[in-house]
């Protein structure tokens, strides 16, 4: 999920392209998801925050990736009543031709799987 989003983050996408093409999370974790797949950096979650295809008609709103957005793109999966879960998240800095990721820290492959 982080690596496909990572990979269709570029300048003059809407925020709502952005959630159309998206990584879909599989049903059985849909509803464990957390509920932005990128976000801007901050103490928190910040502007923009790109919602997931599924919830942007309730709670996205449209604007514009731009060169110099620096935005973290995540993703969490667990079941639902689980007690695991994996979250991941990468920073990546956009440019005029797409991103420059801003980790130099592999996942581990086992969390990839």
């Amino acid at each position: 999920q982080v690596h496909h989003n990572m990979a269709i983050i570029e300048p003059g996408l809407t925020f709502r392209e952005y959630a159309d093409r998206a990584w879909d999370i599989p049903s059985e974790f849909a509803t464990q998801r957390y509920y932005l797949s990128a976000h801007g950096v901050g103490m928190t979650g910040e502007y923009p925050y790109l919602y997931h295809r599924h919830d942007f008609a309730e709670s996205g709103y449209d604007g514009v990736i731009e060169p110099g957005m620096t935005l973290c793109v995540e993703s969490y999966i667990g079941a639902e009543g689980g007690k695991e879960g994996v979250k991941l998240e990468e920073q990546v800095l956009v440019n005029e031709d797409g991103t420059e990721l801003l980790s130099d820290f592999p996942f581990e492959p086992d969390l990839l799987e």
